[in-house]
């Protein structure tokens, strides 16, 4: 592909400073970049790199002031990482998928399928399961009993989805995820545990991407919901009925126990734990490796720590955390120089 300066401008609704005729290919990191490719400046940390970049194009944001002479043509927008999405979007070149049913796929017979549909080798699809208008399959995929999938959904290679679970609009989820698995009930009796059946369902929203083997548990009673425009990283648990709020954002290896609520436009680092039966208002943000054992009732939150705790408060804490034996060493000292001056006034 070889595409000018100036339509990549057009699909971005960018201005154009430089050649607009400069043809690129493909894109690049803009440390890595070569001539005949396209990078972009997103992060201040990495303008060094647009001085030095071989890259033929630069994607900028429109405040972006050089302090040296660029040589590369730049494309200026309004909001540099919505404008790389769509670039992105127009350079895809994605895994090859079979057009129609493969042979090897085993379908039921009452199985609804709508219209442009692709499933591919290996595929089983149970009993009740309804597929929407362009959904694709990559193969090795396992659709259970009664499932509903609405349109333009992609299921990578390994995707498994248990029995009445519900799947929205325009919905991406990558290789060897599982929704849909017994949620983790057990009844203790004299030492031993009893399990409890899981006899609801997981229902996911519209324009949801769920990464690779993440594990979604089915609610023991209701649903477990994922609501629209929700994304989950890689290797993410979710348990049984939980609620994931609209557009909140949870980085990989989070753990969520069951029926905890959170908001929505949530932003959730990686390794995050969260115990079961609480609540996180909606736009609270939540750094790595945090633990939250409490309900967060104020919105738009900053948690660090474990527990977690207000995020400024965290760090002063940590500051002094760090000089912890050096303030032990003074106060020791501080108790001595006291008692000897008692001792002095005693003696006078």
């Amino acid at each position: 592909m070889q595409v000018s300066a100036n339509i990549l401008s057009q699909i971005v609704q960018g201005t154009v400073e430089g050649d607009g005729n400069v043809n690129v290919h493909s894109p690049g990191k803009i440390e890595e970049a070569t001539e005949g490719q396209f990078t972009f400046l997103g992060n201040p940390k990495y303008e060094s790199f647009v001085y030095n970049t071989k890259a033929s194009v630069i994607l900028l944001n429109k405040d972006f002031v050089p302090k040296q002479h660029l040589t590369a043509t730049l494309i200026k927008v309004d909001n540099v990482y919505i404008a790389l999405s769509k670039l992105m979007d127009y350079f895809q070149q994605g895994m090859s998928y079979l057009e129609g049913i493969a042979d090897s796929a085993v379908l039921a017979s009452d199985v609804l399928i709508g219209e442009r549909v692709s499933i591919g080798d290996f595929c089983i699809v149970k009993k009740g399961v309804k597929i929407g208008d362009g959904c694709v399959f990559y193969g090795q995929n396992f659709i259970g009993d009664h499932v509903v999938l609405g349109k333009n959904v992609t299921l990578f290679p390994g995707v498994k989805i248990y029995h009445n679970c519900k799947i929205g609009d325009n919905v991406i989820i990558h290789s060897n995820t599982v929704i849909g698995s017994d949620g983790f009930g057990f009844a203790s009796v004299d030492g031993d545990y009893n399990k409890i059946s899981q006899i609801g369902n997981v229902v996911i929203g519209n324009h949801v991407e769920i990464g690779a083997n993440t594990v979604i548990d089915r609610a023991t009673m209701g649903s477990t919901q994922i609501q629209d425009g929700v994304k989950l990283d890689n290797l993410i648990q979710v348990g049984h009925n939980v609620v994931i709020g609209k557009n909140t954002v949870i980085a990989a290896q989070t753990g969520v126990a069951g029926s905890t609520k959170i908001g929505e436009n949530c932003l959730i680092g990686g390794q995050v734990g969260f115990v079961g039966h609480i609540e996180i208002a909606s736009g609270t943000m939540i750094q790595a490796k945090s633990g939250v054992n409490a309900n967060i009732k104020e919105s738009n939150s900053k948690l660090y720590g474990y527990p977690a705790m207000d995020y400024q408060a965290y760090l002063k804490s940590y500051a002094y955390f760090k000089k912890l034996p050096e303030i032990v060493a003074q106060l020791r000292q501080f108790g001595k120089d006291f008692d000897n001056l008692k001792h002095d006034l005693e003696n006078k």
